[in-house]
């Protein structure tokens, strides 16, 4: 399972942040490409309690669901998501993709004691089960985009 941890994929990720353009057209969802670049950036912020979401009741709080969502179930097009982390408006593209790239990195560098906030979602993850849903998303975003 990739993971934001693994410097090799997270080197990835950043050479795929790298090649997007503001050009690029979505292949599903409605998000511009520099909407889906704020979104990133603040589903970073959320993961380290930087930018509070409020908790959503449900199943995907509990295991075995959440496992299931985060490690193994192709994540599908056009699922909800917490409102605070989408409708931020871009203000440059390359201070975004800055911004993301920044993010990234500060994520990985976080130490391994690191108190991460409860997912809106998911509730009460591991630093193994973030690592894991942070590459997740990026990746799924980045493919929208066809990065």
């Amino acid at each position: 399972m990739k993971t934001i941890w693994n410097g090799e994929e997270r080197q990835e990720i950043q050479q795929r942040v790298r090649h997007l353009r503001p050009d690029a057209r979505r292949r599903w969802g409605r998000m511009t490409v520099d909407q889906m670049i704020t979104h990133l950036s603040d589903g970073l912020r959320m993961s380290i309690g930087e930018l509070p979401c409020a908790p959503r009741p449900g199943l995907l709080r509990y295991t075995p669901i959440k496992q299931l969502i985060i490690f193994w179930a192709p994540f599908p097009k056009g699922a909800p998501t917490a409102p605070e982390i989408i409708g931020r408006v871009p203000v440059t593209w390359s201070g975004e993709i800055d911004e993301l790239a920044m993010l990234i990195d500060r994520v990985a560098r976080l130490p391994q004691g690191f108190a991460w906030p409860e997912h809106p979602a998911f509730g009460a993850l591991t630093r193994r089960a973030w690592g894991v849903l942070i590459y997740r998303h990026l990746d799924h975003h980045l493919k929208q985009f066809g990065s």
